[in-house]
C-alpha cells in the first residue's frame, strides 16, 4: 500500500479506503463484513469510512464495523484511521439532520456508541446547512475536538465558496479543516470548478467518494443494465441515466482500460487518483475479490498525454449525465 498525506496535516492515508455506505447493513451477511474488512486492514488499508446513517437500516453498518473492531481488530486501534459523518437525516423531528450543534454532537455520540469507540479520528460534517449558520457548525467541529471526540475534522459535499469560508473559521479556532470529501469521478468533474484549487490552497485534503460513479465506471454497464444492478432497482442510480451517448463512452473507456492492461473499473480510480490534491480514494466492496480487483489499479502505469486527451474526448461525449 501506499500512503499520501492529508493535506498539509501529519496524517497519512492509504491511497486507497474502504467506503462501509454499501453492503455493509444488517441486510449482508456478518462473515461477509468481517472477510472484506480485515483482508482490507491485512493489504494495509487503515483508513475506514463511515456516516451516522449507512447501511440498511441506518446505523447498522457502523454497529456491524464495531463487531469487528471488537474482535479481529480488537488489538489494533491505533493503527486505524475511522471516520464518520452527520449531516442527513438520521432520526425523525427537528434535531435528526443537517447542521445544528445539537445535531452534530448528539450524532457523533450515538456513532461511538454503535461503534463501541471514545473517539472517531476524522468527523465530518456531512453537507452545508443552509439554515444554519456555518459559525454554529463549524463551532461545534472545533469544540468535538477539543473534547477528545474526534482527531481531525472535515467537510463533505460543501461547494467551493462555503469550504472556503469553513477553512477561515476553523482556523481562528485553532482547529484546521483537515479534509474535505466530494464526490468525484471521472462522469462527475464538479470538483474541478475551483473546490480542488480551494483544497490545494488551503492545505486540506481530498478524499474522494463514489469514484466509480455508483458502479457505472465498471463492466456491469457496458453492454445494457443488468438485473439486479443499482440501476435497475432505482436505487442510487436512476434508470434514466442510460443512453446511447454514454453507452459509448463507457465502452471507449474500457477499450482504452483494456489497452493500458486494466479494467475500467482500475483505470477510472487511477485517474481520480492521478492528481496529487487527491489523497485517497473510497471503495466499498461486496466480495474480497471485488475488493483486491480494485486495489489493483495501484499497480496501473502512469497516464501518458495521449491518453488523457483520449479520455477527455470520451467524456465530452457523455457530456450532461446528471448521476
Amino acid at each position: 500500500m501506499s500512503y499520501r498525506r492529508l493535506g498539509t496535516s501529519g496524517l497519512l492515508l492509504p491511497e486507497v479506503s474502504l467506503g462501509l455506505w454499501q453492503n455493509f447493513g444488517d441486510d449482508g451477511p456478518a462473515d461477509r463484513h468481517r472477510a472484506i474488512i480485515t483482508h482490507a486492514f491485512d493489504r494495509g488499508v487503515t483508513h475506514f469510512d463511515l456516516a451516522n446513517n449507512y447501511g440498511n437500516p441506518a446505523g447498522s453498518a457502523e454497529s456491524n464495523f464495531g463487531v469487528v473492531l471488537r474482535g479481529d481488530l480488537r488489538h489494533h486501534r491505533d493503527e486505524l484511521i475511522i471516520s464518520s459523518k452527520a449531516g442527513y437525516r438520521m432520526w425523525p423531528g427537528p434535531y435528526g439532520e443537517w447542521g445544528s450543534r445539537k445535531y452534530l454532537v448528539a450524532s457523533l455520540d450515538q456513532s461511538l456508541k454503535r461503534m463501541g469507540l471514545d473517539y472517531v479520528d476524522v468527523f465530518y460534517s456531512h453537507r452545508f446547512d443552509p439554515d444554519t449558520p456555518l459559525e454554529e457548525t463549524v463551532t461545534a467541529l472545533a469544540d468535538i475536538v477539543a473534547r477528545g471526540k474526534a482527531l481531525y475534522v472535515g467537510v463533505s459535499n460543501y461547494d467551493a465558496k462555503k469550504t472556503e469560508e469553513a477553512i477561515r473559521l476553523l482556523k481562528e479556532l485553532r482547529v484546521p479543516l483537515a479534509v474535505h470529501q466530494p464526490r468525484y469521478s471521472m462522469l462527475d468533474r464538479e470538483p474541478e470548478n475551483g473546490l480542488l484549487d480551494v483544497l490545494g490552497a488551503g492545505g486540506v485534503g481530498c478524499v474522494c467518494y463514489s469514484p466509480l460513479a455508483q458502479g457505472l465506471l465498471t463492466d456491469r454497464y457496458l453492454t445494457g443494465t443488468p438485473a439486479g444492478s443499482r440501476m435497475s432497482r432505482a436505487d442510487t442510480l436512476r434508470p434514466g441515466v442510460m443512453n446511447d451517448a454514454l453507452q459509448n463512452t463507457l465502452q471507449g473507456l474500457d477499450a482504452l482500460a483494456r489497452g493500458r492492461g486494466q479494467t475500467l473499473a482500475q483505470t477510472a480510480l487511477s485517474w481520480v487518483l492521478r492528481d496529487e490534491r487527491v489523497t485517497s480514494v473510497i471503495v466499498g466492496a461486496s466480495s474480497v475479490k471485488q475488493f483486491d480487483d480494485n486495489l489493483a489499479a495501484l499497480q496501473g502505469p502512469a497516464f501518458g498525454d495521449d491518453e488523457l486527451a483520449r479520455i477527455d474526448d470520451l467524456l465530452s461525449q457523455a457530456a450532461g449525465v446528471e448521476l
